[in-house]
């Protein structure tokens, strides 16, 4: 509405946030993906979030595109001097309610993959149907 709702120092948190919460969150996902097709990517990324969850992270995703440009059109030339002026807080409020929502949907769907594998005694992963580890011997775990 063209008004400024928080502190400038918010602006700078939640903006430098994105890159410490997103590297880690990038690995994670390379680890799932592996080297399969790109074109899947996020259906694999997010695969055992919630429903709810892979819709909001599309739904932003949505946003943050029509967000950019609207801001691409408004946004002030030059170099301002002083606070960040309430256009520039929208612009980046749209990546913001994209990479955050994304950042929690991969590490939970990531967690939930984690909660189902099989583990041996030393906590070393094992298929599905096996009963000892074929790395150390031990027995599996059972649940």
């Amino acid at each position: 509405m063209g008004h400024r709702v928080a502190p400038e120092a918010l602006f700078w948190i939640l903006h430098m946030g994105i890159f410490v919460v997103w590297f880690p969150t990038v690995l994670v996902a390379r680890k799932r993906v592996g080297n399969r097709s790109s074109k899947d990517y996020w259906k694999l990324v997010l695969k055992g979030s919630p429903d709810w969850m892979r819709y909001m992270v599309y739904g932003f995703s949505g946003y943050a595109f029509v967000n950019f440009a609207f801001f691409m059109a408004k946004a002030p030339t030059g170099k301002g001097v002083g606070d960040t002026p309430p256009i520039v807080w929208r612009g980046f409020s749209g990546h913001w309610m994209l990479f955050y929502p994304a950042v929690l949907a991969i590490l939970y769907a990531a967690a939930k993959a984690s909660e189902n594998i099989r583990r041996c005694l030393n906590g070393h992963a094992v298929l599905a149907t096996a009963n000892f580890c074929s790395r150390c011997g031990q027995s599996v775990m059972h649940s």
